[in-house]
């Protein structure tokens, strides 16, 4: 007699945490990837403030999750609660994704910035030699400066409000990459360098709800020969890429570089190559584009 394989009842679980999140489509494109390869695995998109974080870290044991992704405000604070960094999360100080091991222990990764820099090589992006001026001074403007510069930039000017968290990012840059880094204050509509090649918004200014917001610049300094990329992704079209565009640079938008960091976070999880041409598609249609 022919034994029955036992029916397995119970998903693996993955997700993200932050606030906002209510906006963020991460999950439909996972889930999308998740059915492609046969996989009973499932997202779930949550809502967790700061106050409730620390149970939420618990949660992820608890309930045997297989991973969650981390976004604001949680990209800083998660780091006490890991038990080991890569070494690009550990240089960048900050991790999007956590997986849970075999054994329990929680590993943190950062992808933000391989997404944005796998994104734009796709786009025909160039970053060997050339100069980029980083809006925002927080988790993915961190990740987005240091691999950047890992990537072959020569400079990277990080331009931030807040002048202790500018000039530690810049210090950053020119201590564990190759690249020099000078640190420019935000006040006002400031000036963006003729000489930049690469400009990137790295702050949620633009991200709905608030969509009908953009970073505060002077945008006559952006010119037809400068590659303008945002980290939003909801809009896809940003206000920002928007007034990018109509001075004549070429724009990359933050659905690609989702749709990168999301196959790594796939691929972390799982340990099956991710369906990303499939993920980017169930982005595209998530918003009509």
């Amino acid at each position: 007699m022919e034994s029955k394989e036992k029916k397995n009842y119970r998903a693996e679980l993955t997700g993200v945490f932050g606030d906002p999140v209510d906006d963020n489509p991460t999950g439909v494109m996972e889930e999308a990837a998740y059915a492609a390869r046969g996989l009973n695995f499932r997202y779930i998109t949550m809502k967790v403030t700061p106050e409730g974080f620390p149970d939420a870290m618990r949660a992820v044991r608890a309930l045997h999750m297989r991973g969650v992704n981390l976004t604001m405000p949680h990209k800083l604070n998660v780091i006490p609660w890991l038990d080991e960094l890569s070494v690009a999360a550990e240089v960048i100080g900050a991790v999007n994704t956590v997986v849970v091991r075999e054994d329990g222990t929680l590993f943190g990764e950062n992808t933000d910035g391989k997404g944005f820099v796998e994104a734009l090589l796709r786009a025909g992006g160039v970053l060997e030699g050339k100069k980029i001026v980083v809006l925002g001074a927080g988790g993915a403007a961190r990740a987005i400066a240091v691999e950047c510069a890992l990537a072959g930039a020569s400079r990277i000017t990080v331009v931030n409000r807040d002048e202790g968290r500018g000039r530690e990012l810049a210090a950053l840059v020119n201590e564990k990459t190759g690249a020099e880094a000078e640190y420019l204050p935000w006040a006002g509509g400031i000036d963006v360098p003729g000489d930049t090649d690469i400009l990137v918004n790295a702050t949620p200014v633009g991200l709905a709800p608030l969509d009908g917001e953009m970073p505060e610049i002077n945008y006559d300094t952006v010119l037809p020969s400068m590659t303008v990329c945002d980290v939003v992704f909801n809009p896809a079209d940003t206000l920002f890429l928007k007034e990018a565009g109509k001075r004549g640079a070429k724009t990359v938008s933050g659905l690609g570089m989702l749709a990168c960091q999301g196959a790594r976070n796939f691929t972390l999880w799982t340990g099956e190559e991710a369906p990303l041409r499939i993920m980017e598609e169930k982005l595209r249609e998530e918003f009509g584009l």
